[in-house]
């Protein structure tokens, strides 16, 4: 019965982390496409032009 326990917990807790990772992973994104957006913003308004 412990080791069934066990398992069930190690099974939990693998599928959480796997789920965080996923999340992680998008919000990464998600921040990369802002900074290229905010890219694309400055160099449209020649805010990255060097003097």
């Amino acid at each position: 019965m412990k080791r069934i326990a066990l398992l069930c917990l190690i099974s939990m807790f693998s599928v959480g982390m796997l789920s965080a990772c996923n999340t992680v992973k998008g919000a990464g994104k998600d921040v990369q496409k802002v900074g290229e957006k905010v890219e694309d913003a400055a160099e449209d308004t020649g805010a990255t032009d060097p003097r």
